[in-house]
């Protein structure tokens, strides 16, 4: 008998996109019935069904008469994406529009120790030697910056978003972008946030946040230009 507690198509569909992470995108691996996928999931037969019907016209699944349902684009599609794309301006743009009120609502929210926490992190950039070392204590400063606004969904999507950074091609361009010239600006920058969090002032911090954001976005967009110009001589 079907209960509210497993006829949950928004569930099914955060299942399945979990599922499909872990599957090969190539259009040729083939997902379980329904029949198992609800069973494998606790979810109603109907509600993967309605799941699966998101997801292909996603282009996240396609599906054959008599054969199943497969994961990825189908084979031979036009202008299919690549399966797990990183774009590092999409994250930028959605940077922009989130860490700014992460910053607010930190300048507001944040506790003693968490200012301790951000003033130690931006410090510890300070002695970083490398680019990979760089990536590690920024992102944890960044997401310290987001734990202490104090609300669980602006993490979630923090960490998602932070989630890019694990991409080769993201890395590579940011390594590019964060010279030792341009790193110097962003720990004026960081420490610009810091003391507008240390003072309360969300104002402040939503600019210093902004600033920050907007001057990573333009060397990350004069990277890209950059390699979009053809080789020469």
């Amino acid at each position: 008998m079907m209960t509210p507690a497993n006829d949950n198509s928004s569930l099914a569909l955060e299942r399945l996109r979990t599922l499909l992470a872990e599957m090969p995108q190539n259009g040729e691996a083939r997902l379980p019935t329904e029949r198992a996928l609800a069973e494998t999931l606790g979810i109603s037969r109907r509600s993967v069904r309605r799941a699966i019907e998101v997801l292909e016209a996603e282009g996240q699944v396609w599906r054959r008469q008599g054969s199943g349902t497969y994961a990825g684009p189908r084979p031979g599609a036009l202008d299919a994406p690549p399966p797990q794309a990183i774009n590092p301006i999409e994250v930028m743009e959605v940077r922009l529009r989130i860490e700014p009120q992460i910053a607010q609502l930190a300048a507001l929210r944040a506790r003693p120790e968490a200012i301790e926490r951000i003033s130690a992190l931006v410090d510890r950039l300070d002695t970083t030697g490398d680019g990979d070392e760089r990536e590690l204590w920024d992102s944890a400063l960044h997401r310290e910056i987001a734990r202490a606004c104090d609300n669980r969904m602006f993490l979630m999507i923090f960490d998602a978003i932070d989630r890019a950074r694990h991409d080769d091609q993201w890395r590579a361009l940011r390594a590019r972008a964060r010279s030792t010239a341009n790193f110097a600006i962003y720990q004026r920058q960081h420490r610009a946030i810091r003391d507008a969090l240390a003072g309360r002032d969300p104002v402040a911090a939503g600019e210093a946040m902004r600033a920050h954001i907007l001057t990573l976005n333009d060397n990350l967009h004069r990277q890209t230009s950059l390699e979009a110009l053809p080789n020469v001589g």
